[in-house]
């Protein structure tokens, strides 16, 4: 380091402090002779510039009879020196008892400026340093603030940084400071090891960790600058996931890491002492509280003999408890788990005791470091308030709410003794971090094309809590834009109001031979049953229109001009023959005519529908990115026909569970199936399910179910009212590649059907004349008529089909490719055996 002046005042604190009078050190010099001891008649102060003489004054107090004595002064010395506003202090003794303190005052800093940094703007450097512009100099400080730069470029992966310090004199006892700071390369993880582990392979161990290996996609992501509070993180992350597995006497002994100046990057090693996994042996309650019946709480316990022991069900059990206990006015309850272990028959005995607690209440709760957010959005994540019985579980549930908000970087409930010893003060410390959101999304799927949209968010608007997206998507056949709006306590319940407001359009494509546009409405409520549990209701109101070329609706029977022409022999070899000569043959369809359904939409215009419905989910995944263990099921109803020009009663469920199998394989099973049912009016062909590969892989899109036979039309996918479907899969790791790359295989097999078409299959049409099944009225342009006639497919045939597919977790978002054969199918369905989706947000 760079000083340029010479450090005094620290030695002399030391060297009085150890009683060392008789040494006068550099920098601060002090007399001490007899005469010194005598009575100080007065205090004069020499070298004073800012600093005002009464305050330097203030630092000797007198003794008990009024007397400075030799203990006042060396007080008073050490309290000058402490102060940090001078860079020299002396005391002498004066003539007629007078005594002299002649200082020096560090200097006035002047500016601080930063050199050298590109990677950390002066802004973020300038809150962390103690050194501020106009704020008095102290080496002390500047060697501070020297480390504290060093630590913030450590904890951004650059290990390689030097911080160097240089102090420019100005005129009038001024300094400049400049940090001149060589920032280095960055500094990541190079390689992670387990040590120990035999239940679980390293490669599962990493999933469980947040720290991750460099590797060539590393510049997109931070998971893999080595940090040496994540690693310390994720020890508890593996002792966790291992307690909620069964082993109760897991120990993390340790996380070794190391710099390789080789691979210029750090080696980190947990080392594991795994201990044997634990079932449940039998489950307890006892209550020391009277009338206090135990056995009352085993409907409220998540642990269940012969089960793996989990840490995390005995916690949440234990929550549910005492929760429960506090509602039949039993808030001092206190729920205490208690466990012996068979270590033959590696079994643990649960017993959950129910005692009477201290009777403390809550003082106050006390709200630090929300900046931006308001207090009521803090308070009401609380079940409890000033004034209540203190519950530990309710607190620890409100933390965990709050951290679920995802409006804070942290957040910690500690406590405080209050005013009385049956008092306390719950004190919640937060870092709120930034919750605006502005992504630019791209992608290309089979499907759909390629695809863009725009969408800016904010979880948290004007620290009120609420939620605000606003969205626009454009792409090669979908385009739209999307208003949304959350309140999550409406009416200060814990219930979530959400308002959707959309307009979409789906154009025609290879896949369907229309196109529609919808523009729709849709508030909803949300209801949280329990944590596993979820309950939203909602309205929708929505408008729909479909759109055709005009060649697909011009019923053209000028086989001249027609795109589609067929020659006599053609003609004569279908079934029944086609007739040429015929004006009400099939000539109408010559040019590729839309099936009848489809141009019936076209004729209705535009259709209202109005509907309320509701959705159940039960979801107990453990991770709800990508899933290894758990149940997610939705039920979905709505029903159309309050108001509106459609009606009709939908039901869908969609269950998925995932279980791990051997070797880091992870087996799902999807069971989905849906049912439309007729109420008063007919339905459309729109309200009816389309299926593909949504359903059964290696289909096309609406590829399967129901579908115009007329062989001169577009063959429009008429949809179904009853559908099923059922799939297995594996999905593997590729273990010969590093984990952070993100990409695993899948195998599976699907079988489902779409069937019972019960849509139009005729209409009275206007401007219909000569089409096939349309009888006019009479031969004129404008004649009205009855179309008839439609023939379709609606065999009840299983579909099935086998295949792999590539999942690839890329840092431009989740990618997947499938390749799917299918093994069973109907006569007119439609196979697409490769397909591909994904996008990203950045």
């Amino acid at each position: 380091m760079k000083f340029g002046l010479r450090l005094r005042g620290g030695l002399l604190a030391t060297l009085i402090m150890f009683g060392a009078p008789m040494v006068a050190p550099v920098g601060a010099v002090f007399v001490s002779s007899p005469a010194l001891a005598q009575t100080v008649q007065s205090i004069t102060v020499e070298g004073n510039r800012r600093v005002e003489v009464e305050t330097i004054r203030s630092y000797f107090k007198p003794g008990p009879g009024g007397r400075l004595d030799q203990g006042a002064i060396d007080d008073g010395l050490k309290a000058l020196i402490e102060t940090g506003l001078f860079q020299d202090v002396r005391i002498n003794r004066g003539a007629g008892g007078q005594l002299i303190v002649s200082v020096v005052e560090n200097p006035v800093i002047g500016r601080v400026a930063f050199e050298g940094n590109k990677k950390i703007k002066d802004e973020q450097l300038t809150t962390e340093v103690q050194s501020k512009a106009r704020g008095t100099f102290s080496r002390a400080m500047v060697q501070s603030d020297t480390l504290r730069i060093a630590e913030i470029y450590r904890r951004s992966g650059r290990y390689d940084v030097r911080v160097t310090p240089e102090i420019i004199e100005q005129p009038n006892n001024r300094v400049d400071l400049i940090f001149t700071i060589e920032e280095g390369a960055k500094t990541g993880v190079k390689s992670i090891e387990f040590v120990g582990n035999n239940a679980f392979s390293s490669y599962r161990l990493r999933d469980v960790i947040k720290t991750r290996e460099s590797n060539l996609l590393s510049f997109l992501a931070t998971g893999d600058i080595y940090d040496p509070d994540r690693v310390e993180a994720d020890r508890d992350l593996i002792r966790r996931f291992y307690l909620k597995n069964g082993f109760a006497d897991v120990q993390v002994v340790a996380a070794l890491t190391e710099y390789d100046p080789e691979k210029k990057g750090f080696n980190v090693t947990f080392k594991i002492e795994e201990g044997a996994q634990y079932r449940v042996g039998a489950v307890d309650f006892r209550s020391s509280i009277p009338n206090f019946d135990p056995s009352s709480m085993r409907t409220y316990s998540r642990v269940h003999v012969g089960s793996l022991y989990n840490v995390e069900s005995v916690e949440k059990s234990v929550e549910e408890m005492q929760i429960e206990a506090s509602r039949r006015g039993y808030a001092f309850a206190v729920v205490r788990p208690g466990g012996d272990r068979n270590f033959e028959a590696h079994t643990v005995s649960v017993v959950f005791n129910i005692d009477e607690g201290p009777r403390t209440y809550i003082e106050r709760i006390n709200l630090r470091g929300n900046t931006r957010t308001r207090d009521y959005v803090i308070r009401r994540e609380f079940d409890i308030s000033e004034g209540d019985a203190y519950n530990r579980a309710l607190v620890d549930r409100a933390e965990r709410r709050l951290k679920n908000l995802d409006y804070f970087k942290s957040v910690k409930i500690t406590t405080e003794p209050g005013s009385s010893s049956d008092r306390v003060i719950l004190v919640v410390d937060m870092e709120e971090k930034s919750t605006g959101d502005f992504s630019i999304s791209g992608g290309y799927s089979t499907t759909d094309g390629a695809l863009a949209e725009v969408s800016v968010s904010e979880r948290n608007l004007l620290g009120r809590g609420l939620f605000a997206k606003a969205s626009v998507t454009y792409g090669q056949y979908a385009r739209g834009y999307s208003l949304s709006f959350v309140e999550p306590y409406l009416l200060d319940y814990r219930v979530a109001l959400g308002l959707d407001l959309y307009q979409r359009e789906q154009l025609a494509n290879s896949y369907i031979s229309y196109g529609t546009k919808t523009l729709g409405f849709s508030p909803r409520l949300g209801f949280s049953l329990r944590e596993d549990l979820a309950l939203q209701v909602r309205y929708s109101i929505y408008r729909q229109e479909i759109t055709l070329p005009y060649y697909l609706a011009n019923c053209n029977n000028n086989l001249g001009t027609s795109a589609f022409n067929p020659s006599p022999a053609f003609a004569a070899s279908q079934t029944p023959p086609i007739d040429l000569t015929s004006t009400n043959g099939l000539g109408c369809y010559s040019d590729g005519e839309a099936s009848l359904p489809v141009r019936k939409e076209l004729a209705n215009g535009k259709t209202l529908t109005s509907a309320i419905g509701y959705t159940l989910t039960y979801n107990t995944l453990d991770n709800n990115k990508n899933p290894t263990d758990g149940l997610l099921v939705d039920f979905r109803q709505d029903f159309a026909g309050v108001g509106g020009d459609v009606s009709y009663l939908k039901s869908v469920i969609d269950a998925k569970y995932y279980t791990p199998l051997v070797s880091d394989i992870v087996g799902l099973v999807r069971l989905q199936s849906g049912m439309l049912n007729k109420i008063g009016s007919d339905l459309r062909m729109l309200d009816h399910f389309q299926m593909g590969p949504n359903l059964v892989r290696g289909f096309a899109p609406n590829g399967i179910g129901p579908r115009d036979l007329n062989p001169f039309g577009t063959q429009d996918a008429l949809g179904g009212t009853k559908y099923w479907g059922a799939s297995l899969e594996l999905q593997m790791p590729f273990w010969f590649l590093p984990k952070e790359v993100g990409l695993k295989g899948a195998v599976y097999a699907d079988a489902g059907g779409l069937y019972d078409y019960k849509g139009p299959t005729s209409w009275t049409a206007t401007n219909e004349v000569n089409a096939p099944g349309c009888i006019p009225s009479t031969i004129n342009p404008t004649s009205t008529g009855t179309c008839t006639g439609l023939v379709y497919d609606d065999s009840k045939v299983i579909r099935s089909s086998v295949g792999v597919g590539l999942i690839w977790q890329s840092p431009f978002g989740p990618l997947r490719f499938d390749y799917a054969v299918p093994l069973s199918k109907g006569k007119y369905d439609r196979t697409q055996e490769f397909r591909f989706g994904g996008g990203t947000t950045f």
